[in-house]
């Protein structure tokens, strides 16, 4: 027992050497080692998963009126980092790190996991946690719109957006921490 207690100490201190002295390059331009960056994908997907296993997915997420209000959403907040079919990389998708999904390209994560990673966020990644302003009806919207993408050309991706109901400001009109107030 005294060698478990000792060999933590000794850890524990190393850490916050290692913490103090600013060994570890945090830049975004500095790409983690490959174990750190493998530890850090299955911290990241397993919380990710175990918060999500109980969410239930609404019947009528395919609905034409989630989506056209989905691409609207997506399109005012996303789109700049994830990008979009027919969207070149912008200035911001090409400076993230670690670099978000370009998710009309990429793998699917379920529905349950997309709307916990819109609500909540991602720490350390520059997701920001969508359900500080926007009500779970919006963020499933956007969920029903991701589901779609990798189904869409560049001119369907254009005509999609074309025909959201609102533009951005009038659907957060109501909006908790969204109220502007006069000077």
């Amino acid at each position: 027992m005294g060698f478990v207690a000792a060999a933590a100490l000794a850890g524990g201190a190393l850490a916050g050497i290692v913490v103090y002295v600013g060994a570890y390059d945090i830049g975004a331009d500095a790409p983690h080692s490959k174990p750190v960056y493998w530890l850090v994908e299955q911290f990241r997907d397993r919380s990710i998963a175990v918060r999500s296993r109980d969410i239930s997915v609404p019947a009528n997420l395919m609905d034409v009126k989630r989506l056209q209000s989905g691409a609207g959403l997506y399109t005012e907040m996303c789109s700049g980092c994830h990008l979009a079919p027919g969207l070149e990389k912008s200035e911001i998708s090409q400076g993230l790190y670690p670099r978000a999904p370009e998710l009309f390209r990429e793998p699917q994560r379920s529905a349950k996991e997309q709307f916990w990673i819109i609500k909540h966020g991602v720490k350390l990644t520059a997701m920001p946690a969508w359900g500080k302003t926007h009500s779970d009806e919006l963020i499933w919207d956007m969920v029903a719109f991701v589901r779609q993408m990798p189904k869409m050309s560049p001119a369907q991706y254009q005509a999609v957006i074309s025909s959201a109901p609102e533009d951005h400001d009038a659907m957060m009109k109501d909006m908790p921490g969204m109220t502007k107030t006069m000077p």
